[in-house]
């Protein structure tokens, strides 16, 4: 019986995998077929809609192929150069009436990015270039702080009447685990160097540190300075003044109604539902009368991207990004891995075609070996004389700091996030826990490192001698690294680093970026110092190309055409507590993952994509599943 029964498990395996092939086969042929259709799909006029139901990043993250394939959906994402080439190419192409900002499942993106993109639709409403400005309509159900400074370069912010917009601005809760650590019987040994390199002390206080307190005040200050800035210069008649000091006050002298304190306060221009407000968007980029009341004509973004490429012509400057957490060995788009950055350099370097190379990059930072591979393979293309210009994104701090001393020269935003020069290490032991229920540990040891580090039975003093002296070690490197690149003595570098996180206008005063500007002028200082005239280059980005599977797995994602309200001012909270929670999950699997010296940051976290990372949101997904919930 027992027999019979594992041979119809085999065959159930079998027939189940045959199923997964022939699914994989048929997508592959409908995508195929899909792809191979001549030329791009023509283009009308109308709205360009720009439904950003998702945050703005700097590489596409992999999408969990089966998950999208199975039904399960990706968050859809939105790349930072795609999203500004569509908005410049809509400012000169008359087939493009108005530009239509849904922002009701707006993801965020950090300041830098965010106000780029803001820059480039505010371009399009007031003209520039010898162009006359066009149209530009925000709507949602309410506004983050994030979908707002980019609302506030519309012509026109609508509202729906029931919803409403509060705005929090940059900060609030850090979690901090050492009472469940205690409880649980773990101890975690912390190897550090820097007075304000936080990322430890969720794991070894239950309090933010006076020195940490200190840092991040001073940051998000900056960065909320900025923002307010920011949206007064692009709606000048906003009153954002009462709206973020006294709320309550604004929204009680409506009765509650937060839309029509929004309206009052000069932050919205209209109060309308989804109907009304295409019915506005008709008036200016025209409707088919055949349809329901609201509908118009539209430019699908994806439609427009696909006939707007990247150009080609003139000489070739490479572009190398380092995105997302940095990490040992191979990762996929959207992670840097030490290993696929440095060989994607290498092979770039290989074709002999590159003219200069420009590094952008967008990173917490991570591990400080897959940092140093990442530079080092960045420096081979110094030894060919080809000039490196860094760009930095929305955040280059800590490793992503460490990747950047390979430059020639940095160029920065204003709200980049950026230092956090300091390393620490982390190796959580379990000899406690274990005691809790009975179990104990023994054995013969032939030097005082035999078995260690042991986690179940705790680490010994000399083994914590010996990785406490490796980073300080590792941080001196890193200091020299940074004075030889800025020109700095360490002492110097010392007391800008100790893991202190600054803003793009500090770090550039400081001397730890050279000048303000985006990655087009990157490119453009990078095209002059190789000695290339005018516009004769183009970017040739150094990565790996998704295959038809990832493409087929993206494109079933979310962001599609279906109308998903993005929810009131309660679902916008609730979005962003299950954003702290799935971040807290992160931070466990981080904490027992251990491992490698890092370079990472943790006031970064928050102040990006509220989305979590697609690896923390995965992770938080089971565990609900597990739960029910």
């Amino acid at each position: 019986m027992n027999l019979v029964k594992s041979a119809w498990k085999l065959l159930v395996g079998i027939k189940d995998g045959l199923v997964l092939v022939a699914m994989l086969i048929f997508f592959g042929l409908v995508f195929a077929a899909l792809s191979a259709r001549p030329g791009a799909k023509a283009i009308g006029d109308g709205a360009l809609v720009l439904r950003l139901d998702g945050p703005i990043v700097e590489q596409l993250a992999e999408p969990a192929t089966l998950a999208a394939l199975s039904g399960g959906g990706a968050p859809r994402q939105y790349r930072l150069r795609d999203l500004l080439r569509s908005i410049d190419a809509a400012q000169t192409d008359a087939r493009v009436k108005a530009i239509v900002l849904d922002l009701d499942s707006f993801g965020g993106g950090y300041p830098a990015a965010i106000a780029e993109v803001g820059a480039a639709l505010k371009r399009v409403r007031d003209g520039a270039n010898g162009q006359g400005g066009k149209p530009v309509l925000a709507y949602a159900t309410a506004y983050t702080d994030g979908g707002y400074r980019l609302a506030s370069n519309a012509s026109e912010i609508w509202v729906h009447p029931m919803g409403g917009t509060l705005f929090t601005g940059p900060g609030g809760s850090q979690l901090y685990y050492k009472g469940l650590i205690d409880r649980l019987g773990i101890t975690t040994h912390v190897y550090r160097v820097g007075r304000y390199k936080s990322f430890v002390e969720p794991y070894i206080r239950a309090d933010q540190s006076p020195d940490a307190r200190a840092a991040s005040q001073a940051l998000l200050g900056t960065l909320f300075a900025q923002w307010q800035e920011a949206v007064h210069a692009a709606r000048p008649k906003a009153q954002l003044a009462a709206m973020l000091q006294h709320p309550d006050q604004v929204v009680q002298a409506t009765g509650g109604d937060i839309a029509q304190a929004n309206l009052r306060a000069g932050l919205v221009d209209h109060l309308g539902d989804r109907t009304a407000f295409g019915t506005r968007v008709a008036r200016l980029a025209g409707s088919d009368d055949a349809k329901p009341a609201g509908n118009f004509d539209t430019i699908a973004y994806t439609d427009w991207l696909a006939a707007h490429p990247l150009p080609t012509g003139g000489d070739a400057i490479g572009v190398l990004t380092v995105a997302g957490d940095i990490v040992d060995g191979k990762a996929g788009p959207g992670s840097a891995g030490g290993e696929t950055i440095s060989r994607a350099m290498l092979d770039g370097l290989a074709k002999n075609t590159l003219k200069a190379l420009v590094v952008r990059v967008d990173s917490p930072g991570g591990s400080a070996l897959a940092s140093e591979q990442i530079r080092l393979a960045i420096l081979e293309a110094k030894q060919r004389k080809i000039p490196v210009v860094v760009s930095m994104g929305g955040l280059a701090a800590s490793g992503g700091y460490w990747v950047s001393t390979a430059g020639d020269t940095v160029f920065a935003e204003p709200g980049t996030i950026t230092g956090s020069i300091g390393i620490f290490g982390i190796i959580p032991t379990f000899e406690n826990a274990l005691a809790k229920i009975g179990i104990t540990t023994d054995g013969v040891r032939t030097t005082p490192l035999s078995g260690q580090p042991d986690v179940f039975g705790g680490t010994n003093p000399v083994l914590d001698g010996v990785l406490q002296a490796g980073i300080e070690n590792g941080y001196r490197q890193f200091i020299a690294r940074v004075a030889a690149a800025r020109r700095m003595t360490p002492q110097r570098v010392d007391e800008i680093g100790q893991g202190r996180v600054w803003d793009g206008g500090t770090a550039r005063q400081l001397g730890l970026v050279d000048r303000f500007g985006t990655m087009d002028d990157a490119l453009r200082e990078a095209a002059r110092r190789a000695g290339i005239k005018g516009d004769g280059w183009h970017a040739v980005y150094l990565e790996k190309q998704p295959g038809w599977i990832a493409q087929l797995a993206q494109g079933l994602g979310g962001g599609g055409d279906e109308d998903e309200a993005g929810g009131d001012v309660f679902a916008h909270v609730a979005a962003a507590q299950r954003g702290l929670l799935a971040r807290a999950l992160g931070d466990m699997r981080r904490l027992a993952a251990g491992g490698s010296i890092q370079a990472r940051c943790l006031e970064c976290g928050g102040l990006g994509p509220s989305a979590p990372a697609p690896g923390d949101a995965r992770l938080l997904d089971l565990v609900l599943a597990r739960f029910g919930w």
